[in-house]
């Protein structure tokens, strides 16, 4: 598939369409982790191992398929890649070791989120490191308003991913379990503020590669993401009644949605 585009391109039809699928499907299922942690959903595993086992994959992947490739260090396609990598570096590596209490994870949201972070690398790195036009990305493409516009969405989107995760991880005092509402930062906007700093990353990197392939990653990241804000926006009202609501934040997209 690597080498045939209209592979490729059929690939990235379908997973379009399962985005879809799974946008509306996660409006009836909560997927049982983080706040919404289920026993239902079978055997778990410590939420930070369960954050590694998920996330590391797709760093992997991408570094399988870029030392792959002949064009692993054209300028242009290296800085996208280490962009991509940042990202996944900090969420496997980082992120997961500053996980406070003893929460849980189940196997089955790590394997799914192992099944699509795999598939998501071959959309990425396939198309950056194969299958994309080899005129495409000249040295120019970094002085052009899609990738000068990208990069800077995509590092504000970072910078508001990990405030806004700060903010969570530091909600309570040791001992304490507690629920709180996390406020300051774009938790004033809106109640899932972390998930729209990775929304904001990956909507900027589809900007910055202007890539079909960038593109059906944002949209599975707002399918996967959005209902799940709209779950957490719901726990919070439940549980917090008018000291939330009074607030009037949105869920996810500031002053939209």
């Amino acid at each position: 598939m690597l080498h045939d585009i209209n592979a490729f391109n059929t690939f990235l039809a379908i997973m379009t369409v399962v985005a879809v699928v799974v946008y509306v499907a996660l409006h009836f299922v909560n997927a049982g982790y983080g706040i919404m942690y289920n026993r239902k959903w079978g055997p778990s595993v410590d939420n930070r191992a369960g954050w590694v086992l998920m996330e590391a994959p797709v760093f992997i992947t991408m570094c399988i398929i870029w030392w792959s490739s002949n064009r692993r260090f054209e300028i242009v396609p290296l800085i996208m890649f280490a962009l991509f990598q940042l990202h996944y570096f900090q969420r496997s590596f980082i992120f997961p070791f500053h996980i406070k209490g003893r929460s849980r994870m189940p196997l089955a949201i790590v394997a799914m989120g192992v099944l699509f972070n795999v598939l998501n690398a071959v959309m990425q790195g396939g198309w950056l490191f194969f299958l994309s036009p080899p005129d495409r990305y000249g040295i120019d493409w970094l002085f052009t308003p899609q990738f000068m516009a990208g990069v800077t969405i995509f590092f504000t989107g970072m910078a508001i991913n990990i405030d806004s995760d700060s903010i969570i991880r530091n909600l309570r005092r040791p001992g304490d379990t507690k629920h709180y509402l996390p406020r300051g930062g774009m938790f004033n906007y809106v109640s899932s503020a972390n998930y729209f700093g990775e929304l904001l990353e990956w909507v900027g990197f589809a900007i910055l590669t202007w890539s079909w392939a960038g593109a059906v990653f944002a949209l599975w990241t707002f399918a996967n993401l959005a209902p799940r804000a709209e779950q957490i926006y719901k726990r919070y009202a439940s549980e917090f009644g008018e000291e939330f609501t009074r607030l009037k934040l949105h869920r996810i997209i500031p002053f939209i949605y």
